[in-house]
């Protein structure tokens, strides 16, 4: 476990510096309030998964780092955007994100708004400007609008805020989260691939992979919801109850979903077989999420 926090760690410094490169924005903002805003909460402390993803298949595969590196980070300012717009009072009306007060909080709910809405579109421009083959690159540009709106995690937020006060099958609820926490999992995974060289099968075990870790991620993070510290969590803990979601610890029990946990970690560890020692690593990450304290 220490080598991948290791790994975790360079590679979320690497992602650190270059998106702060990217917002280097001084000559071309027309309003500094909103550089600060969208910064303030892409700055804060995150664990930058996604983009690390996207690093760890490109390099498992050969494949272009830095176009990776600068796709990864396309992808991180898209979750950022969806973390400020999820904390609105409209949403999930959250007080605090790593231990800060929430966007909207600090700069007032319509620039929280516009800022997010600014990341989302600059991720595009920076997508773009992927130094990567043509075809390569729209096909990355293609995954992330698919993964990222009406189709993946805009069309599983929805479904998160229907689904409030109701009681959902687990399979009402799965149909939510693969949209609303999966879909920019599987797209971060897949963009390291689109970066490289491929074979069918790899891109087939590596699309399972995606999809057994991000039913993985949402499994812990519902019982860090029930089970959790503030503090070491950085945002308030039982808000899924106050809210009344459908979680996995509400449908399955505490016990019933750490077994689900656990099971789902051991799938993804097995869909990369094919890979044998070189996924080593990634075989790691699964541990690391699955044993996460915040």
């Amino acid at each position: 476990m220490a080598a991948i926090k290791t790994i975790l760690k360079t590679k979320a410094e690497e992602v650190e510096s270059h998106l702060e490169k990217l917002m280097d924005l001084k000559d071309r903002e027309i309003a500094a309030s909103l550089s600060q805003a969208m910064q303030y909460t892409l700055f804060s402390r995150g664990k930058r998964i996604r983009p690390v993803l996207t690093l760890m298949i490109a390099e498992l595969l050969g494949g272009d780092y830095n176009a990776a590196l600068q796709s990864g980070s396309a992808l991180e300012m898209i979750h950022t955007y969806s973390l400020i717009h999820d904390d609105l009072p409209a949403m999930d009306d959250d007080d605090l994100r790593r231990v800060k007060k929430t966007n909207h909080l600090v700069f007032g709910e319509a620039e929280a708004i516009l800022a997010g809405d600014a990341l989302l579109t600059y991720a595009f421009e920076v997508l773009s400007e992927v130094d990567i083959e043509a075809e390569k690159k729209v096909k990355i540009i293609n995954l992330a609008a698919k993964n990222a709106g009406f189709q993946g995690m805009v069309g599983g937020q929805v479904l998160d805020i229907e689904s409030e006060n109701r009681e959902l099958s687990l399979e009402k609820m799965q149909q939510v989260h693969k949209g609303k926490t999966g879909a920019l999992i599987k797209a971060s995974v897949l963009a390291g691939v689109f970066c490289s060289v491929y074979s069918e099968e790899e891109k087939a075990a590596l699309e399972k992979y995606a999809e057994k870790i991000g039913v993985l991620f949402q499994i812990v993070d519902d019982l860090l919801d029930v089970t959790g510290d503030t503090k070491k969590m950085g945002k308030t803990v039982g808000r899924d109850q106050e809210l009344d979601k459908s979680t996995y610890p509400k449908i399955l029990g505490i016990k019933g979903a750490k077994k689900a946990a656990e099971d789902y970690a051991e799938e993804a560890k097995s869909s990369l077989d094919i890979f044998g020692d070189q996924a080593k690593n990634l075989k790691e990450l699964v541990d690391y999420i699955l044993t996460r304290q915040h």
